[in-house]
């Protein structure tokens, strides 16, 4: 694994960086910074990012089919349009509660919307538990709620055949799997297939590679892992240069470059002083995997 290189491709750390998505259309990698309330666009042709601003922590982003993005924005789903810089709410989730916001969001093969729900944070990774929820958008713009009592619902995909949902739900330290209905969109059969070692620390954000094995980024762990979701054992640990690691995602022209996100909130001087990239996007090539494309929203 001598080849793996590892580069940071932003000059300006976020509060919370997550939600890498490759945007093929454009050539550039979209993300949101939750607690630095914005949307972001980076492009490896001109290594800029362009940041839309909004009115509320800004917690995953996804392409939509007919054209822009779709966000989850503070309890909301709504509609971005880039160029107008235009958000638009399409509907709100657990208005019967008053401290919660979305968290991470991908979109399944069928084009519906997953994502789940945490409490407000009183600082990094502490929190009231059991107050988030995971949602579904579908493409008709109706909502379903899934099941409840979630801490911190993180990342989520599909395997290869679509046939299983991977999800974390971060507190439990454990990376789950469940039966997926991919005509329905229902998910059923619950089970653990990894659980996280103490270096390795909390579960974030995930995606999935063309070899059908999880890559999943450890907060406060400083790495990626690589998975086998049917052996239920680690493969591969790739460390980075700043420990709050958030997301993965891959991207690039043939899928073979991995972006990972991540965090400086919760950081004091000393810490930041040793790890000046924190916040910051980091892009791995040489991993000798490539990674499957985003799948758009369909509504």
């Amino acid at each position: 694994m001598s080849s793996v290189r590892i580069e940071c491709v932003t000059k300006e750390g976020c509060r919370i960086a997550e939600s890498p998505v490759w945007d093929e259309k454009e050539g550039a990698l979209l993300y949101v910074d939750i607690t630095g309330r914005k949307v972001c666009r980076w492009s490896p042709l001109t290594r800029q990012a362009q940041a839309i601003p909004v009115d509320a922590p800004v917690s995953s982003v996804a392409l939509r089919k007919s054209g822009d993005y779709v966000i989850t924005l503070g309890t909301r789903f709504a509609a971005l349009k880039w160029k107008e810089e235009l958000v638009t709410t399409i509907t709100q989730v657990d208005k019967d509660k008053a401290n919660t916001r979305f968290n991470d969001g991908k979109v399944d093969p069928a084009g519906r919307y997953f994502a789940g729900t945490m409490a407000e944070e009183i600082r990094p990774a502490v929190l009231e538990r059991h107050q988030g929820s995971l949602y579904t958008l579908f493409p008709d713009l109706s909502v379903v709620k899934h099941f409840d009592q979630v801490d911190i619902s993180n990342g989520l995909d599909w395997s290869l055949d679509h046939k299983t949902f991977f999800y974390i739900d971060s507190l439990s330290y454990s990376v789950d799997a469940f039966d997926y209905d991919l005509q329905a969109g229902k998910i059923g059969n619950r089970r653990s297939i990894y659980k996280l070692g103490k270096e390795e620390s909390i579960p974030d954000g995930m995606c999935i590679d063309t070899e059908g094995k999880l890559w999943v980024a450890c907060y406060d762990g400083g790495r990626v892992i690589r998975l086998d979701p049917e052996t239920g054992k680690r493969l591969q640990t790739v460390k980075l240069p700043v420990d709050k690691t958030t997301s993965c995602c891959f991207g690039g022209n043939d899928y073979s470059e991995m972006y990972v996100t991540s965090a400086s909130d919760g950081m004091d001087k000393e810490w930041l002083s040793r790890q000046p990239q924190a916040g910051g996007i980091f892009k791995i090539t040489g991993l000798g995997v490539k990674g499957v494309p985003p799948y758009p929203f369909a509504g």
